[in-house]
Formats: C-alpha cells, sequence, structure tokens
C-alpha cells in the first residue's frame, strides 16, 4: 500500500488555470495522493472551479481563507494535512505525470528528507504538452532529464531515444546533501523554491513559512529546515513546470513590499551565522543580489514613479554599502552582479536611469 502524499495548492483569482493544475496533479503515476486546495479570497470564478474539482476528483477538499495571503495558506494546509509526504505546488503551475513517483523513490531510495527536481518554462498549453511529453520518454529512468539544446527543440527518433534512455538508466543524475552542503551547495546557490520538492513530514515538524513576509518566504522555510535535515537529494530531471505567468508577482510593478526580497535574506543570515559564522561573505553576496534585483525593480518605473520611490533607492545603496563592506563578498558574486554594484554604488541616478532605457529597448 502507497504512503500518502500532501499535495498544497494556495489559489489567489485563479480561475484560468486552477483547473489544468489539479487536473496535472490528479494524473500523477503515484495514486496515493490528497489534494488541498487553498483559495485564499479569491473575488473572481475560483471558488465555483473549486467545486467543479472537488466533484470530480474524490481526493480533492479545499480550505477557503479571507486573502490572508500565500504564506499563512500554506500553514494552514499543513496543519490540515494528513500525509506522510507532503509538496507544494502553485496554482497556475503543473506537474509532470511521473515527477511525485521520481522524488518519492528518490527519498526511499537515498533515505532523505527532501527530495527535489528541477523545473522547465513554459507560457502556452502547446509549450507544456512538449515539455510533459519529452519528459515522459524517461519514465523508465527514475532520475533522467529531459534532453537539452538542440535536441530539445525537435521530436527524438526511435533510436535516439534508446539511446539516451539507455544512457540515463545507467548514469545516477542526482546530488546527494548532507545539512551543511544542502545549505552551501543548494540554498546559497538560488535553490531557493518550495515547490518542485517532497518533503517528509517529520522534517517539516513544527516549521512554518514566515506569514510576515511576501516575497522570499519560501528561502526562509528551507532556512528553518536545516534543524531537522539530515539528508536531501535534487534530481537534474525537469518533472515541474513553472508558468511564465505575465501577472505573477515577480513580473509586477515595484511596490514597498518588494523590499521584503532584502528583508527575507537579512532574517536568513541571522539564521545562517548561527550555524556557520564562516558563511558570511557567501550571504552577503545574496544580500547583494536581492539588492539589485530591487532596484532593478524600481528603475523600470516612469521616471515620476522612481522620484516617488527615491527613499527605497537610498535604503537599497545603504545596504549594499553595508554588505559590500566586506570586501570577500564581491568574490561570491557573478561577473555581472559585480559590475552593476559597483555601477549603482557610484551613481544611482544615472545607473537607474540607463537601466530603464535599456529595458524599454529590449521591449
Amino acid at each position: 500500500m502507497q504512503e500518502l502524499i500532501s499535495v498544497i495548492v494556495p489559489v489567489h483569482n485563479g480561475q484560468d488555470y486552477l483547473e489544468k493544475c489539479i487536473d496535472s496533479i490528479a494524473g500523477q503515476t503515484y495514486r496515493a495522493l490528497e489534494i488541498i486546495v487553498v483559495n485564499d479570497g479569491s473575488t473572481d470564478d475560483t471558488a465555483r472551479v473549486c467545486g467543479r474539482l472537488t466533484e470530480r476528483y474524490g481526493n480533492v477538499s479545499v480550505i477557503t481563507l479571507p486573502d490572508i495571503g500565500v504564506a499563512a495558506a500554506r500553514n494552514r494546509a499543513i496543519e490540515q494535512a494528513k500525509g506522510d509526504y507532503i509538496t507544494f505546488v502553485d496554482a497556475d503551475d503543473r506537474l509532470c505525470p511521473d515527477m511525485l513517483a521520481r522524488l518519492y523513490e528518490a527519498l526511499q531510495s537515498t533515505g532523505s528528507d527532501i527530495a527535489g527536481c528541477r523545473f522547465a518554462t513554459w507560457s502556452t498549453d502547446a509549450e507544456w504538452q512538449r515539455i510533459a511529453g519529452r519528459q515522459s520518454v524517461y519514465m523508465q529512468s527514475p532520475c533522467g532529464d529531459a534532453p537539452e539544446g538542440e535536441r530539445a527543440k525537435r521530436e527524438l527518433t526511435k533510436d535516439e531515444t534508446k539511446e539516451e534512455t539507455a544512457e540515463h538508466a545507467t548514469t545516477e543524475n542526482m546530488a546527494q546533501f548532507d545539512s551543511r552542503q544542502y545549505l552551501t551547495d543548494s540554498l546559497l546557490q538560488n535553490n531557493c523554491r518550495c515547490w518542485s520538492k517532497l518533503y517528509r513530514r517529520s522534517v517539516i515538524g513544527q516549521v512554518r513559512f514566515r506569514e510576515e513576509l511576501t516575497i522570499g518566504e519560501d528561502m526562509l522555510f528551507l532556512v528553518d529546515l536545516l534543524a531537522n535535515l539530515h539528508r536531501a537529494v535534487e534530481l537534474e530531471y525537469k518533472g515541474y513546470g513553472y508558468y511564465r505567468n505575465p501577472n505573477g508577482l515577480m513580473l509586477r510593478p515595484f511596490k514597498p513590499a518588494y523590499m521584503d526580497q532584502i528583508k527575507c535574506w537579512e532574517l536568513a543570515k541571522e539564521e545562517i551565522l548561527k550555524r556557520d559564522a564562516s558563511l558570511e561573505a557567501r550571504v552577503n553576496a545574496r544580500l547583494m543580489t536581492a539588492v539589485m534585483l530591487t532596484v532593478g525593480k524600481i528603475a523600470l518605473l516612469s521616471g515620476g514613479k522612481r522620484r516617488e520611490a527615491k527613499a527605497y533607492l537610498e535604503v537599497c545603496r545603504d545596504k549594499l554599502a553595508q554588505y559590500g563592506g566586506l570586501k570577500e563578498s564581491y568574490r561570491y558574486l557573478p561577473e555581472g552582479y559585480r559590475v552593476k554594484c559597483k555601477a549603482f554604488s557610484r551613481c544611482p541616478g544615472g545607473y537607474t536611469a540607463l537601466y530603464h532605457w535599456l529595458q524599454r529597448m529590449k521591449r
């Protein structure tokens, strides 16, 4: 008898995409699932969609909340979940049919507490069908991955399929980590998402998402799990379909709440340095990256709006000076970010104006 996996799906105004998301979960090759949809204050037709889904699938339940935020929505579902394992799916995303089966197998074969996989980005149903179809070629290979580069742009021939499947069947395309390695080689390498992962219930324990944050709660959740984590595994397989939503949070114009991008890493720094003070320069580099991502958001505003946001730019400049004061921090920045940090520090007005112009030219 299979162990139960609880799949938690928070949704806010998701009438246009929730149904296909849930269809992709209900269609998993791993069958022992409970699917918990958290309707967080939707004002569109999401409630009606939820009703249809509970009629269609006997393992779908719905929690209705008054728009309290994605972190709180996930927390309420964790409290209700009955599964031995828990996973999170964003309501505009989709899963390849064998994703949960592969992650579950990885947990069992390695004795890990968390198993994660890579993700593929899509924008149209046609793109998603190609992605899901390519991944199904490797269902015989628990740790396989879709072909890359030019070969991913066309259908595989029978000979190519046989050759690639044989290759992946004999190669373990996974990385295993102890708790410190997971911090240094995964979290601090930008694998900060809570989705595309399967968690043993025991590693979550009493850890919950930080409800005071609107951005970065994923990363802090993973940092907080480190105290309970013994081993983790990451598959190269791309089993999670990330929808590039034009209305998604990360693509919306700057708002003051976007400063949480920096705050979340400051909170993470406190926790990480308690575990290992030698990681300060590496965490500072992540903070500097968060500062520049925030600056980029502000730079996209119109000239008048940028002037209104001047105080936030000054905060960003001060933060950059603070975390870049440890010179070793620059070593852990990609070269492009080193240039950006130095340019913004020396001439914040000129940098934001130039960035704004360049982005407009790209569009």
